[in-house]
């Protein structure tokens, strides 16, 4: 195995800064241009050379606590910690369709405020904005709604991510088929011509989020002492950091069985763990003279605010006291008795007494405490008493522990840990059939059972293997009671005499840190093969290569051909090692011999998007593509201008209107 350790990262996010509003943009109509993933969005100015922001696309929403305030709402990057938030996060998408248009809201103020954006009441630029393929119409009409109606847009074009990274590519005219891979989907698109084929794409609801939640549940399963360390933000670091796509998948998973293959391969991962500290006797006393200060301290700050508290009540008490003596109104002072919980003049001496009898006896005890912080000292410097055993041990009455003393106890220790090491092991040899301690307890079972001395063939049936076992308990002799006691008291005798003694009741004391490990070893692949065999975690429809195959089919053997000699790879877990060769050989098994393949993968895929909507936005006849707030108002919601890179435009259907005569029928039943 690799003696190297991988440390994980665990990068905390750094939340986005404030971009500055310059005059230049303030006085265009600059595009704003957004890549609304269902994992990450990227925001920017269709001017920028790269995205201005690139966050998760998520909100946490901490919970009320009662008599506390509404805790501020955090978006993207400035959620620093996602594991301690896991369960107040929030996602506007339902797998990649976006629901939740009040979440929207939120992560378009976040955008635009970053952005600089300071305008009062509107945003004075276009909006260039991704979605799926074969976007309902009622998310799209929720989606211009709030651009239009909360945020006065002066223009909105919608185009799908796949299809810009395409173009952005370069293969606007060609024909060629799109693999795009998602956080919760994957979407295949064909091409011809240039023109995309929406009738024939088809979705697979597996992606990237598939492969992290599989890849989490196989490491906590596989270690479960370890199940909440191992969280989804790290398995999510070790599939991008360590994953890959087999391609011969049946053929890797069986060198994986060979012992010297899993040693060159495994990764071994270091969780993070703390050691266990040590105290020497001087440390615990030290520790332990601290603690008592602390108490000390405490208590005498709660005398303190408990004895402040009483005089200034006593202080009230007097003022109502000379109140009456002065002859005010009686009226008012029974007012001011009834604020205080009493009832007459005799209930106003009785408690002044008393709250004067508790402020001169706490006084009297802060006397005291003073005097007693010395004592309390004093005793805590004592050294601590090693406690009376039952079996009594000759202890050295010398200050200087010998070390001879000290190796003598611990010899005794590792004897009494040796004798029940041979016995666990005799008990493991007789629960197996056909070891020599088995084969000899059943030989004198036998001779002991029969009546003469003819041959016996007791013990080569199946029958006496189960009468055997019924005999054969615990194997002979069983771990006592008193062992464990003995081992009990010798450990607290070397705890008392050498702080460096770690209790363990085992020949071989594990390491902390190798404790903590992960080896990450065969679900490297396992959990990637999702995207090809999504039966794995049981969804029953087909993979990248079976959609593949299905989408070739539907055309002519040229259009087929010419599909699959330019294959085009985008999305996030595209970048995966060895993703490229799979669909390659995937292909190559599928298509007719000497057929031309050529598979691309996308020079960004996690970027190329953006970038194919920035080119878009900068057409100089992007303005003929934008829906403008009178088309929306005049031709309804769900309506939008189709271009290169859209979903195609196919209207709600017309409300019905019933006949009269049915809705008098309806109203008379």
């Amino acid at each position: 195995m690799a003696e190297e350790v991988i440390i994980l990262k665990d990068l905390k996010l750094v939340p986005d800064k404030y971009y500055s509003y310059t005059q230049s943009l303030r006085n265009s109509k600059t595009p704003i241009v957004i890549d609304n993933g269902s994992f990450t969005c990227k925001a920017g100015w269709a001017t920028s050379s790269a995205p201005n922001l690139i966050f998760k696309n998520i909100l946490a929403r901490p919970r009320k606590e009662r008599g506390k305030k509404d805790g501020e709402t955090l978006i993207g990057n400035d959620i620093a910690n996602i594991e301690a938030v896991r369960f107040q996060l929030k996602s506007q998408f339902d797998r990649n369709v976006i629901t939740q248009f009040n979440v929207q809201e939120q992560i378009f103020d976040y955008t635009f405020s970053h952005l600089g954006i300071d305008t009062n009441g509107s945003i004075n630029h276009p909006i260039i904005i991704t979605e799926p393929v074969a976007n309902p119409n009622y998310s799209r009409l929720l989606m211009s709604e709030l651009l239009f109606e909360c945020y006065h847009v002066p223009g909105i074009c919608y185009g799908i991510d796949g299809l810009f990274s395409y173009h952005y590519n370069g293969f606007k005219e060609k024909t060629g088929l799109i693999v795009n891979c998602g956080h919760h989907t994957t979407h295949i698109i064909p091409v011809i011509k240039g023109t995309p084929d929406l009738i024939n794409s088809r979705r697979i609801d597996v992606g990237g989020y598939h492969i992290t939640y599989y890849l989490h549940k196989l490491l906590q399963l596989k270690y479960p002492a370890h199940y909440n360390a191992i969280t989804p933000s790290r398995a999510e670091e070790l599939l991008y950091e360590h994953g890959f796509l087999a391609v011969h998948y049946t053929d890797v998973l069986k060198q994986w069985s060979d012992a010297e293959y899993y040693d060159r391969n495994v990764k071994r991962i270091q969780l993070p763990y703390s050691m266990a500290v040590i105290l020497t006797p001087d440390q615990q006393r030290d520790k332990r003279r601290e603690m008592a200060k602390k108490l000390v301290e405490m208590n005498a700050r709660k005398r303190d605010e408990k004895l402040a508290e009483d005089e200034e009540q006593v202080h009230q008490l007097l003022m109502i006291r000379e109140m009456i003596e002065d002859g005010e109104p009686i009226e008012e002072v029974r007012e001011v008795l009834k604020s205080h919980g009493l009832k007459n003049e005799k209930d106003l001496k009785k408690l002044i007494t008393d709250l004067q009898t508790r402020i001169d006896r706490a006084k009297s005890k802060i006397a005291a405490a003073s005097h007693n912080a010395s004592h309390v000292e004093e005793h805590v410097m004592e050294e601590p008493k090693l406690r009376l055993f039952k079996n009594k041990i000759q202890l050295p009455k010398e200050e200087s522990i010998s070390k001879a003393w000290l190796k003598d106890i611990y010899k005794k220790r590792q004897d009494i840990i040796d004798k029940k090491a041979v016995r666990k092991q005799r008990r493991q040899d007789m629960a197996k059939r056909g070891t020599a301690a088995s084969l000899e307890r059943m030989r004198l079972i036998s001779q002991l059972a029969r009546k003469d001395k003819r041959d016996d063939d007791f013990g080569s049936r199946d029958e006496d293997w189960d009468v055997y076992k019924v005999i054969n308990k615990e194997g002979g002799d069983t771990d006592s009671e008193e062992e464990q006691d003995k081992i009990s008291e010798l450990e607290d005798i070397l705890r008392f005499y050498d702080p460096t003694f770690v209790s363990s009741n085992t020949n071989e004391e594990q390491n902390p840190k190798e404790a903590h490990q992960l080896h990450f070893g065969i679900e490297r692949m396992r959990c990637t093969e999702v995207l090809f065999q999504p039966s794995i975690i049981g969804c029953g429809q087909g993979g990248i290569s079976d959609t593949i195959e299905f989408i070739l089919k539907k055309y002519p053997v040229q259009t087929a051909n010419d599909l699959a000699e330019n294959v085009f790879l985008t999305g996030g877990p595209t970048k995966l090692p060895d993703f490229k060769e799979r669909v390659f050989r995937e292909l190559r098994e599928m298509r007719p011999l000497e057929t031309s393949i050529n598979v691309k993968l996308s020079d960004s895929p996690i970027l190329d998007a953006w970038f194919g909507a920035k080119e878009f936005a900068n057409k100089p006849n992007f303005n003929e593509y934008l829906l403008t707030p009178e088309m929306y108002a005049e031709m309804g919601g769900d309506y939008f201008i189709e271009n290169s890179c859209s979903n195609m435009y196919c209207p709600l259907p017309e409300a019905v209107q019933e006949p009269e005569g049915l809705s008098e029928l309806h109203t008379e039943m």
